[in-house]
């Protein structure tokens, strides 16, 4: 009895050493860009080798895939977990959080931020680092030059609002469009897995359409929207954040765009021959 009362005492001490470690480095203000990069980098690692055993044990389908598209399911299982990771928190500071509402009057909107949106955004730099080296090492098999300047300028404009504490608003704006990343990644799983013309790929790519115009055209207009009501706030921005609020949401809005057109065109095709 004295024993297991001496070790769940030590097991305490050792939870509180740790609680401490968290508090006082990983999550303390000037260590948050570091820490949560690193972390978001061993996150992408834990996740990729993870998918890799799940997968190698309950799914038929994963065994017979070349190298290359087992190396493209674990790198979508991680941008799945990320996508799923950052939609939620970005809609979550959007629109129901007090940091960037118009009610709070503690501040412009443009240098508002806190060390939960911090630490949240550089989780998402991490995981933009991983995956740009992952194409980059395997290019052009899981991405071609679109995937590299839309990874890169995703982690510059990211690390930018990170680090700086500039424009957050405006970065997780821009974050929402990953909720179209789980849909993306459940059509090329359905393909793969040689269901191309079965409902359930009908029906993902019913919702890749819609999620897509409203998360990837639509709030984009609505951020064009916002930047233009508070143009003012956003010229008080240094010269480089106030370049990344204009520059980089253009940029990946046309290739939004481009991106859609082949949506759109794909979806007809399915929906032709279904019929």
């Amino acid at each position: 009895m004295g024993r297991s009362l001496r070790t769940v005492g030590t097991l305490k001490a050792y939870q509180d050493q740790a609680g401490v470690l968290v508090k006082n480095y990983v999550l303390a203000d000037p260590y948050i860009p570091y820490t949560s990069i690193v972390l978001g980098i061993l996150t992408c690692k834990l996740a990729y080798d993870l998918s890799q055993i799940i997968s190698t044990f309950y799914s038929r389908n994963y065994n017979t895939l070349t190298k290359i598209q087992r190396t493209e399911w674990n790198n979508r299982g991680i941008s799945t977990l990320h996508a799923v990771f950052i939609s939620i928190m970005s809609l979550y500071f959007v629109f129901w959080s007090e940091l960037f509402s118009d009610k709070n009057h503690s501040g412009l909107v443009t240098f508002r931020n806190s060390s939960i949106s911090t630490f949240a955004l550089g989780l998402s730099v991490g995981y933009f680092l991983s995956d740009l080296a992952m194409i980059c090492w395997r290019y052009p098999s899981l991405g071609g030059l679109e995937y590299v300047l839309h990874h890169s300028l995703a982690a510059i404009a990211v690390a930018y609002a990170m680090y700086m504490g500039e424009g957050q608003l405006y970065t997780f704006m821009i974050l929402i469009s990953e909720v179209t990343t789980p849909w993306i990644n459940i059509r090329w799983y359905l393909d793969v897995s040689g269901l191309k013309r079965s409902s359930a790929y009908i029906i993902n790519g019913v919702i890749i359409f819609f999620s897509w115009l409203v998360a990837r055209i639509l709030l984009f207009g609505y951020m064009f929207y916002h930047v233009y009501l508070h143009h003012n706030q956003v010229m008080r921005m240094h010269t480089a954040g106030s370049l990344l609020v204009f520059v980089v949401p253009v940029a990946l809005a046309i290739m939004n765009l481009m991106w859609f057109g082949k949506i759109l065109k794909g979806l007809k095709k399915a929906l032709l021959k279904k019929t």
